[in-house]
């Protein structure tokens, strides 16, 4: 990790509306070039960003948090990008990560290209109680 990189510190957004998809945009993309990743790689993550962002504005009751973390695991640095929102949730997961699944009439490219941009990625959710998206991007 960069010299600079080991005072960066997990970032975290509150997402009610399109706004707050733009500035949690721009702080992962300044978090990601701190940490060292490429262009390329820090608009991946930006790109992850949006489409979280999007599902917490227009599906999530009241919106949601996004949260970005550096991590630093033995021979490698990443960032950890986590959506959640207390939320109607999801039903069937399954059926939710593949494309062109949309509740509201959108593209249905959220989650499944979300999953395909980031290294890691993990949901849980439930019914009436919401949903956490945790995404890892590696070095």
């Amino acid at each position: 990790m960069p010299d600079s990189a080991h005072k960066l510190r997990q970032i975290e957004i509150v997402v009610t509306r399109e706004v707050d998809i733009s500035h949690a945009r721009q702080a992962a993309l300044a978090l990601a070039q701190a940490l060292g990743f490429s262009r390329a790689a820090a608009y991946r993550l930006a790109t992850a960003v949006s489409e979280l962002g999007t599902n917490l504005v227009f599906h999530a009751t009241h919106g949601g948090i996004i949260s970005l973390s550096p991590l630093d695991a033995p021979g490698r640095v990443g960032l950890e990008l986590v959506a959640s929102d207390d939320g109607p949730g999801i039903a069937d997961i399954d059926h939710a990560m593949c494309d062109g699944v949309s509740e509201n009439g959108g593209l249905g490219s959220g989650l499944p290209g979300t999953r395909r941009l980031m290294d890691e990625f993990e949901i849980s959710s439930s019914p009436g109680i919401g949903t956490r998206v945790v995404a890892r991007l590696w070095l």
